[in-house]
């Protein structure tokens, strides 16, 4: 089955994808709590290792990372919508800092898979991959 089309259904995905990239540029604990699915699992970036829900809080809340600018482009990302499910592809540039203060910069092509629950959508699954700089 082709995935639906639904504009409205792809406003409420985007602005969940968004709500995801405000938390961790505002260091918004709760709002990731309340965003990430319980069985949450992200694909780290730049080493490719895996992290669970729990150990990716921790590592915000421990400020392993901050994150200090966040651009993304809503007009640019692909949203596939499921009965259940979604996924958006689109792409960052990130500045973050590190605890010894020291800071790097990347652009990423991400995807991003939601599951709707009883509360709204929630994030799954999150990858990105490096693509050089223009």
């Amino acid at each position: 089955m082709p995935p639906a089309q639904d504009k409205a259904h792809g406003r409420e995905i985007l602005d969940s994808d968004a709500r995801f990239f405000r938390a961790l540029l505002t260091h918004d604990l709760g709002t990731l709590e309340e965003l990430l699915a319980a069985d949450f699992l992200i694909v780290d970036v730049n080493a490719g290792g895996l992290t669970n829900r729990n150990d990716f809080l921790a590592a915000i809340d421990a400020h392993l990372v901050s994150f200090e600018s966040i651009e993304t482009s809503s007009e640019e990302a692909v949203v596939r919508e499921y009965p259940a499910a979604a996924i958006v592809i689109g792409t960052t540039a990130m500045v973050c800092r590190l605890p010894d203060g020291s800071s790097f910069s990347g652009r990423s092509r991400y995807t991003h898979v939601f599951t709707r629950s009883e509360d709204g959508w929630q994030l799954t699954s999150a990858q990105g991959t490096t693509v050089p700089s223009a």
